[in-house]
């Protein structure tokens, strides 16, 4: 009789935790997105993330990521930065168990433009370093993995105001089982200034062990700093 109680008390154990992991919830993405020029062919990358497993709560991650822009034409240009990425990895609040997951990530990529018809398309070539940090009660330690990434991105402009947005993004691994991730995302933008923009987004995202919605709020701000003599 106990261990049939037990097997029952594992089974709804399982059951539970396989709810928790978020799939069924309408999550959130706030972002904040910066090209600060600098020189005539340097600019830096800011950029802020504060993502949630439902659409205003539930805390999912923090992600903050800065790098310096080399821009060898108007549609080429390459970029060497930092990210520092906090992550709660349990849908429910289980802040108890101290689940956490910090990450500093060093990265590498090449965006190369073109026009094709009436869209403006943009490949982005990444890589990535990552150093991560798991800390919970089970399993305390770091590890470093390397990944992969590749965004298509076509823009269409309607009018001088509103475009459409559309991109995927592949992730792949270089270790261990290569796919890590693939993103699907459609948004309606809105040209606010010359350089700044909004976009209301959706984003389907993917992983081998699941698949999450999530609405994207993007702000995209473009200053120019740099000096330009008389």
């Amino acid at each position: 009789m106990k261990r049939i109680i037990t097997l029952c008390i594992l089974m709804l154990t399982f059951c539970i935790n396989a709810q928790e992991t978020g799939e069924d919830q309408l999550g959130a993405w706030y972002m904040y997105f910066g090209t600060n020029k600098i020189a005539d062919k340097l600019s830096v990358h800011s950029e802020a993330q504060f993502r949630y497993y439902e659409t205003t709560s539930n805390f999912n991650q923090l992600l903050l990521r800065t790098g310096l822009n080399y821009h060898m034409n108007e549609d080429t240009f390459v970029t060497f930065g930092y990210a520092y990425i906090d992550t709660d990895p349990t849908f429910e609040d289980a802040s108890f168990l101290g689940n956490q997951i910090l990450e500093h990530r060093i990265f590498e990529q090449l965006i190369l433009k073109n026009k094709l018809w009436e869209f403006l398309i943009e490949h982005r070539y990444r890589l990535e370093q990552r150093f991560i940090d798991t800390r919970d009660l089970s399993n305390n330690g770091t590890e470093t993995q390397h990944r992969a990434r590749y965004r298509l991105q076509a823009t269409l402009p309607l009018t001088d105001t509103f475009f459409l947005n559309f991109y995927n993004e592949i992730f792949i691994n270089l270790q261990d089982e290569a796919f890590g991730q693939n993103r699907l995302y459609a948004a309606l933008g809105i040209q606010i200034t010359k350089n700044s923009s909004m976009q209301l987004g959706y984003l389907k995202n993917h992983f081998t062990s699941g698949n999450f919605d999530r609405i994207q709020i993007g702000v995209f701000i473009n200053p120019d700093l740099s000096k330009k003599k008389k």
